[in-house]
């Protein structure tokens, strides 16, 4: 007899380590020597791996999993895939093929895993890539997401951590899917505010990365697990400080109140203890925009530094797509303090 699955029981990027402990471990790591080929890896803290094969073409590695924040199966696998793919976009590379990576019961129901497969698969076609098969491991829980592979030229890889004083942070989603995702669980949300999230995470970051092609692009990163501030202090690199602006963060609709109600995650807990250190609130940032801005986000947008004069550019040609783009704040010197948060 299949056995019924506790399907959603608090997944998406909330699941992911935190900060703090992955950085005590990846620095223990052996590392061998350097290959000079490869461009990017693990050290970076950036977003996937770049390895060049030819003077033109680099290919570039991710990969991403996580069980589910939503209880539709279908939902999910999309969820996922956007997720996975995100890194490719954020590292200026175009998606050429994914791999399934699936943790599942053995005695499961699997019309619920040919759902989250079709999911998954639809946003690995909407990416242009191509699905080429994966792995699959039983579990007695679900888990899904992909391992990627796109290409990037070597001299158009986006960085992490190059950004330049006076750069303009540019976001590309809004911010709160972990905030909703905790509260639907529990029933203390509406189905319209969880649709926008559901929206929100399920739009492949692809079309922004295509409008970023044409303009500089010093450092970028997704917004996914660590929150707006964990990502950005690793965009900081401990080389420069910024400047957010409260006032100017996109929100996601019921974040902000869900918030306010307590209906946070644990892995936002993580974040604000691990980041306490880098981040001054001045005096006036509600205690609900702290939290935002420490949510785990799953699948969420580009954060992008870029000189003063093209943000304002940018952010109407990513608005023309139908994004929530917003202006959030500036890089400046290195100070005392990494991140200070302000009203405006």
């Amino acid at each position: 007899m299949e056995q019924p699955i506790l399907f959603c029981t608090g997944g998406g990027c909330t699941a992911k380590l935190g900060a703090g402990i992955l950085s005590r471990i990846l620095e223990r790591l052996p590392k061998g020597p350097r290959d000079p080929r490869l461009l990017v890896g693990y050290d970076s803290k950036d977003d996937g791996a770049v390895y060049q094969l030819t003077e033109d073409i680099a290919i570039v590695q991710t990969v991403d999993f996580f069980p589910p924040m939503v209880d539709d199966p279908y939902t999910f696998g999309k969820i996922a895939a956007t997720n996975a793919l995100s890194d490719i976009y954020a590292m200026g590379g175009t998606v050429c093929t994914a791999l399934n990576l699936v943790c599942f019961p053995q005695d499961g129901d699997l019309n619920v895993l040919g759902e989250v497969l079709r999911g998954g698969a639809e946003q690995v076609t909407a990416a242009g890539g191509s699905l080429v098969g994966g792995h699959s491991i039983a579990d007695h829980e679900v888990k899904y997401g992909l391992s990627v592979t796109g290409i990037v030229h070597p001299q158009k890889i986006y960085p992490n951590n190059a950004g330049q004083v006076g750069d303009h942070l540019i976001l590309t989603k809004a911010l709160g899917t972990g905030l909703v995702c905790s509260a639907a669980r529990v029933g203390e949300t509406t189905q319209e505010a969880l649709q926008q999230a559901v929206d929100s995470m399920t739009t492949l970051n692809k079309g922004a990365a295509e409008v970023l092609r044409g303009y500089t692009v010093h450092a970028c990163t997704d917004v996914t697990g660590f929150g707006l501030l964990g990502h950005l202090h690793e965009m900081m690199d401990g080389n420069r400080s910024c400047e957010l602006w409260a006032e100017r963060i996109p929100a996601l609709p019921d974040a902000l109140r869900c918030a306010g109600e307590f209906l946070y995650t644990a892995a936002a807990q993580r974040n604000r203890n691990h980041l306490t250190p880098f981040v001054t609130f001045e005096a006036g940032i509600p205690f609900e925009m702290e939290e935002l801005l420490f949510d785990p986000q799953t699948s969420g947008g580009l954060l992008v530094a870029v000189p003063p004069e093209e943000g304002e550019p940018l952010v109407a040609a990513l608005r023309a797509l139908g994004l929530p783009t917003a202006h959030i704040g500036e890089i400046v010197p290195k100070m005392n303090q990494e991140i200070t948060v302000k009203e405006r």
